[in-house]
């Protein structure tokens, strides 16, 4: 029987929302990086029935022009398997085209199984002009075409 997981743009501003994920990143990341700021950018959680069980943040990037930085993404070890940081990137990407970003970009450092999550989704790799990691940090980024305007340049006509 297959495992059903829904996932849900959140809003980070929302207190009770901003402690779910900083629960989670609590529990997915431990001390290895900072809690960011849930008041900026675009959120999901992934829900297993009630409970969530992943996240994930995509924040307007300060290094690329026009581009997301996919800044967080964390499943519980428990759920890992069910193909969830793969899900919500594409839902993290499908944001990013609403947006009207040409691309995202982010970084993995010393974490194979997302690295094999970026190229299974895509994204390659490549050397920024002013990497902002560390040395041993990996790059990616992923071309998006714009999403669906609100506005239709085509005529009405048949």
């Amino acid at each position: 029987m297959s495992v059903a997981y829904r996932i849900r743009e959140v809003d980070g501003r929302d207190d009770e929302v901003a402690d779910v994920l900083t629960e989670l990143h609590r529990l997915t990341f431990f001390s290895g990086a900072s809690v960011p700021s849930f008041d900026c950018g675009h959120w999901w959680l992934a829900y297993r029935e009630v409970t969530p069980v992943a996240f994930a943040g995509v924040v307007p990037s300060t290094r690329v022009r026009n581009a997301g930085y996919f800044c967080r993404v964390g499943v519980l070890q428990r759920h890992w398997g069910h193909r969830l940081q793969l899900r919500l990137m594409r839902t993290m990407e499908a944001r990013v085209r609403r947006n009207g970003w040409s691309c995202v970009v982010s970084d993995t450092t010393g974490n194979v199984v997302s690295a094999n999550n970026f190229i299974r989704a895509g994204y390659r790799m490549y050397r920024p002009p002013c990497p902002w990691a560390f040395p041993d940090t990996l790059y990616w980024r992923k071309d998006v075409a714009p999403g669906p305007s609100s506005h239709s340049t085509h005529s009405k006509r048949r």
